[in-house]
């Protein structure tokens, strides 16, 4: 069973503001430098296999952060970048808010590309193949990834079985933390978008032998149509 925590970086002076895209030198904010050291307490106890991040400062010091009293070097991974916004990148969200795609990327995302970008298509396409590369690295344990809030909406979205097209219905805060646990070819989303302090240990709740019949589905006749 491998535990997948998807960690969003800590705030940045965009963040709310406007799209930094993969503008270099985003660093931290003050309040998510202050982010950071909550997070390094809400996973203090926590034992992780491995590390990975996005390359850019933004996630690489978040990653930092948590690797901090661990055994573990942080693992770029690039096809959990942020999203290439093309022509938006370094607009603010009021300007885009005007924009004609809009709409279209807030409830139609499959069906458009970012100006001079790319597709939220394509970052679905790459960021699930990181994961399964990740998840087939580490068949056992808990695997951190830091990256950011449209990436990880389309992971969360992907892996509950929902469509692209409502990956927007996901929140993902600054420092946020969502896990997913993989068994036998199974994700089951355990948390999403969890600020708090986490429970010892993240897992489901076992169900209790004696009602395990009441919660199993009716069996199907053979002659039904369903």
């Amino acid at each position: 069973m491998t535990l997948l925590l998807l960690v969003r970086h800590a705030s940045t002076d965009w963040v709310g503001r406007g799209l930094a895209g993969r503008m270099p030198g985003v660093g931290l904010s003050d309040k998510g430098r202050v982010e950071i050291v909550a997070l390094q307490d809400r996973l203090a106890g926590h034992d992780l296999v491995a590390l990975y991040a996005s390359p850019l400062e933004r996630t690489m010091t978040t990653a930092a952060a948590i690797a901090v009293g661990r055994p573990l070097a942080i693992q770029p991974l690039p096809a959990v970048q942020e999203v290439d916004f093309g022509e938006w990148t370094g607009r603010t969200l009021d300007d885009l808010r005007r924009d004609p795609l809009w709409p279209v990327v807030q409830s139609s995302p499959s069906r458009m590309r970012f100006p001079g970008g790319e597709s939220p298509l394509e970052v679905q396409a790459r960021a699930v193949a990181a994961i399964e590369e990740v998840l087939a690295r580490h068949p056992a344990g808990a695997v951190g990834v830091v990256s950011h809030a449209d990436v990880i909406k389309i992971l969360l979205a992907t892996y509950a079985g929902a469509p692209l097209d409502a990956f927007q219905r996901f929140d993902v805060a600054p420092a946020s933390i969502s896990a997913i646990q993989f068994q036998d070819g199974r994700p089951t989303l355990l948390l999403v978008n969890h600020c708090g302090a986490l429970p010892q240990p993240i897992a489901p709740l076992p169900v209790d032998a004696s009602i395990a019949g009441a919660l199993s589905p009716t069996p199907v006749e053979e002659d039904s149509h369903v």
